[in-house]
C-alpha cells in the first residue's frame, strides 16, 4: 500500500513540483491550497505525513499545524514545514507547535524526499 502525503501550500506551482517528486518516489499525494482547505481533507483517512508552507492566506501553516495536532486521528502525524521562513523565532514556533522538520525554499527535492522517507509513519 502506498503511503499518503498531504501537501499544503498556496502556490500551485510549488504543490505541482512537490507532488511530482513524491509521486515519482511512490507516494500517494493529497493537496491543500491553504490550512483551511487542508483541514477539510483530513476526513479520517490515513495520512502518513504532511508537508506544509508557513505563509498562506485564510489559515497559515503554524495555525494549521496546531489544528492538526488537536485532531485525535492526526495528532501523531509528522509535519514538515517547507517555507521561505528561515528565522529562529519561526522555527522555534514551529517546533513548539509540533513540526518535526523545517526545510527552507528554494529546496532540493532529494533533501525533501530524504526527510519524508525518514519521518513517514509506518
Amino acid at each position: 500500500m502506498k503511503k499518503t502525503v498531504l501537501i499544503v501550500d498556496d502556490s500551485s506551482s510549488l504543490r505541482q513540483v512537490v507532488n511530482l517528486a513524491l509521486s515519482r518516489a511512490g507516494y500517494e499525494v493529497l493537496e491543500g491550497c491553504d490550512g483551511q482547505d487542508a483541514l477539510a481533507k483530513l476526513d479520517g483517512r490515513k495520512v502518513h505525513l504532511i508537508v506544509s508552507d508557513v505563509n498562506m492566506p485564510r489559515m497559515d501553516g503554524l495555525t494549521f499545524l496546531k489544528a492538526v495536532k488537536a485532531l485525535p486521528n492526526y495528532r501523531f502525524t509528522p509535519v514538515i514545514m517547507l517555507t521561505t521562513e528561515s528565522g529562529d523565532a519561526k522555527k522555534d514556533a514551529g517546533r513548539a507547535a509540533g513540526a518535526r522538520a523545517w526545510i527552507v525554499k528554494p529546496f532540493n527535492p532529494p533533501v525533501l524526499l530524504d526527510a519524508v522517507a525518514k519521518l513517514c509513519l509506518p
